[in-house]
Formats: structure tokens, C-alpha cells, sequence
């Protein structure tokens, strides 16, 4: 039996969607306050359900794949097997120390990326574009350490219990580049209001260029998908 015609027919496909959605509405749930008794007991058993169909489903994946290994280590297979990993950690490990490892079950929404084609050709627009961004985070790092190295210099004389360091100077690095700007630290000097303007100038043209260079790999894998 193929997988593609079994698992990938669109009956399946949307069972699968809504089962996703309706496990991280159940998860969101489950933080609401004062919730009746009835209603955790519900929310578990609907847990369980879910866990069991995207277990079935990963171990049909496996058995039906041709190159078994290959599945469980590509990201789909690891995305399947960490959405129901962290239900049956928890009959070995108490996960109210581990919460963490219970916000694991979000990786589910991943799992919609398998079933929809645009999620598909995004996926493979980043991996088109993976060089491009990675230059793109390596210089935005290092044009977040100068910011911070230019911020103190500037500010730390007049304000050092603020700009105590050049690592507490990050945080307003961060803050300034993305265009965010809290207004928790802000500089008060001259030199440093001159150097804020020219580093939010900077972040204004960085927030674009990551979404230009996805946009050109989504342009590029599209006319791939056409050509076929």
C-alpha cells in the first residue's frame, strides 16, 4: 500500500488538522482557572485520544515508509515523535518539575505543515534561502554586540546604574534594532540620542531584508512547482 494514497488522502488530512487544532485548544484550556472537576476529566481523556491516533499515525508513517530510518530522522518524523513524546514521559517523570517539557506538545502545530502546500513551499523557501539567512543572523548578531559596545560607551558615565555593562547594554540593543522600544533604558546624553537614531535607522532597513529574501525563495520555489 502506498502511504501517499493512504495517509495523504484529504479525509485524513483534515481529521489530522482539526485533531491538531482541537489539542491546542484543549491545551489552552487546561491554563484557565478554577476549571470544574468534569472538565480536566474531559480534557485528559480528550488527550488521550488525541496521543493514541497521532501515535497510530506515526507508527503507520514508519511501517509504510521505504526508507524507515530516513523517516524517523527527517524533521516530520522528529516533529511526530516529539508531539506525543512528552504523554508518556509523563508516567516516568513527574512533568509538574518539568514544565518545559510540557509546553512539547505545541510542537503538534507543526504537524499542520505537513498537510498544507503553502506551509510546504515555506518550508522550502527557507531551506532555499538557508545561506542567505544565516549570513543575515550572523551579521545582525554582530550588529547587535557593536550597538551595545556603542551604547555604553556613550551612556555609562551618565547613567551607570543603567548601563551597568556592555551585557546589560544588549538588552537595549535589542530593543532599539527591532524598533521595539520599550522606554525601560533609553539614553539621556547627546551622543547617545545621536547613536539611537542612527542604530533605529539601521533596524528599520534590517526588519526588511529577511522578509525580501524569503519572499524571492517563495517566488523561486513557486515557479519550480509550475514548471513540473
Amino acid at each position: 500500500m502506498d502511504n501517499k494514497i493512504f495517509l495523504d488522502r484529504p479525509i485524513f488530512v483534515w481529521i489530522i488538522t482539526i485533531l491538531i487544532l482541537y489539542s491546542v485548544f484543549c491545551f489552552s484550556l487546561e491554563t484557565l482557572p478554577n476549571l470544574s472537576a468534569d472538565t480536566r476529566l474531559f480534557l485528559k481523556y480528550s488527550e488521550i485520544v488525541v496521543v493514541v491516533i497521532f501515535t497510530c499515525e506515526y507508527f503507520i508513517r514508519i511501517l509504510l515508509s521505504p526508507k524507515r530510518l530516513r523517516f524517523i530522522f527527517s524533521f516530520y518524523g522528529l516533529v511526530d515523535l516529539i508531539a506525543i513524546l512528552p504523554f508518556y514521559l509523563a508516567f516516568a517523570i513527574d512533568l509538574r518539575s518539568f514544565r518545559l517539557i510540557r509546553l512539547l506538545r505545541l510542537i503538534r502545530v507543526l504537524k499542520v505543515a505537513r498537510y498544507n502546500s503553502a506551509l510546504q513551499r515555506f518550508s522550502k523557501a527557507l531551506f532555499l534561502a538557508k545561506e542567505e539567512l544565516a549570513i543575515f543572523t550572523g551579521l545582525s548578531l554582530i550588529l547587535l554586540y557593536l550597538s551595545a559596545v556603542g551604547i555604553y560607551h556613550f551612556e555609562h558615565a551618565a547613567q551607570p546604574e543603567v548601563f551597568k555593562s556592555i551585557f546589560d547594554s544588549l538588552w537595549w540593543s535589542v530593543a532599539t534594532l527591532t524598533t521595539v522600544g520599550y522606554g525601560d533604558i533609553y539614553p539621556i546624553t547627546i551622543g547617545g540620542r545621536f547613536f539611537t537614531f542612527i542604530i533605529l535607522m539601521i533596524g528599520l532597513g534590517l526588519v526588511a531584508v529577511p522578509t525580501g529574501i524569503v519572499a524571492s525563495a517563495l517566488s523561486a520555489v513557486r515557479r519550480q512547482s509550475e514548471s513540473k
